[in-house]
């Protein structure tokens, strides 16, 4: 009979393709790792892996495996999740959600939902939209928070708030005719607001556009302000800035603009209580994300 912690092991090393790797992650010895694979070879009468000088790959028997445990360990984490859920407002939450939503969207909600239910251990990941679906998609993430519509077999969208697009420059910029050979700040690839940038920056035939890529918002809204470019990004998250006068915020046409803020989770998957709870905050129209 497969024991489960022997298909951990697997699946770790199988993950990683290294039995030293395995076992650095695993926080054991390098033998105990070698000898439940051997053990759990015996048992199912077949080799899971090819033993190479540097590192493992599964063999056809052992990629057949890795499925069956990828589901089995899936799912005996998400019991776990259920049992622990089942007490009193309890339970554990891990959330991906966009830089500029985790910025001004999400802090108010979060303080909110953790005031009613301060039992619940919440984790949030940023992240482009593109890296968010993958890790809701690898199951890494129970939800995230995503910039436009994600139209996937596997996921649920639920539409939660729209944004306002705005370009953003240095306060003495009059608007996009200025921007001639500047340059335009966005954030990595798979980033929903720097694709609308790209086609913004197209449709009005301001390209050539040097691009430039930022990993934080506050870096790239500093260099904006010190005049290196412009960026689109929405009113909600650079209003103030604006108001102090940091920044200006010029409107963009409605089709670029509008671009709504939606939750994903897969559809195959337990909607936990907690989970459950912190989407009624999100949802709620007097709550505190409904405006910034």
């Amino acid at each position: 009979m497969i024991k489960t912690n022997d298909l951990k092991v697997f699946a770790t090393v199988a993950a990683l393709g290294s039995v030293s790797g395995a076992a650095k992650a695993l926080h054991c010895v390098q033998s105990n790792v070698t000898s439940r694979i051997r053990h759990l070879e015996a048992d199912l009468g077949t080799t899971l892996f090819y033993r190479k000088a540097r590192g493992m790959t599964l063999t056809p028997g052992g990629k057949v495996l890795q499925g069956y445990a990828e589901k089995v360990l899936r799912l005996l984490g998400e019991a776990e999740k259920a049992i622990k859920d089942s007490g009193e407002n309890g339970g554990a939450i891990h959330i991906g959600s966009l830089e500029t939503t985790a910025a001004v969207r999400l802090p108010p909600a979060l303080a909110a939902y953790h005031r009613r239910f301060p039992e619940v251990d919440i984790t949030l990941s940023p992240g482009t939209t593109k890296e968010l679906v993958e890790g809701v998609l690898s199951y890494r993430l129970d939800g995230a928070f995503v910039g436009g519509t994600v139209r996937h077999a596997d996921l649920t969208c639920e539409p939660i708030f729209d944004e306002e697009l705005v370009l953003v420059t240095e306060p003495a910029c009059r608007g996009p005719e200025a921007l001639d050979k500047r340059v335009l700040l966005v954030f990595r690839q798979g980033c929903t607001y720097r694709t609308c940038a790209e086609q913004w920056a197209r449709d009005s035939g301001l390209l050539p556009l040097r691009l430039m890529e930022f990993g934080t918002l506050d870096g790239m809204l500093g260099c904006v302000a010190a005049g290196m470019g412009a960026t689109l990004l929405p009113r909600a998250v650079v209003q103030q800035r604006a108001r102090d006068g940091a920044l200006r915020i010029h409107q963009l046409p409605r089709q670029i603009a509008q671009v709504p803020t939606s939750f994903i989770r897969r559809r195959d998957t337990l909607m936990t209580g907690a989970l459950a709870r912190f989407l009624d905050v999100t949802r709620d129209p007097a709550g505190a994300i409904a405006a910034a």
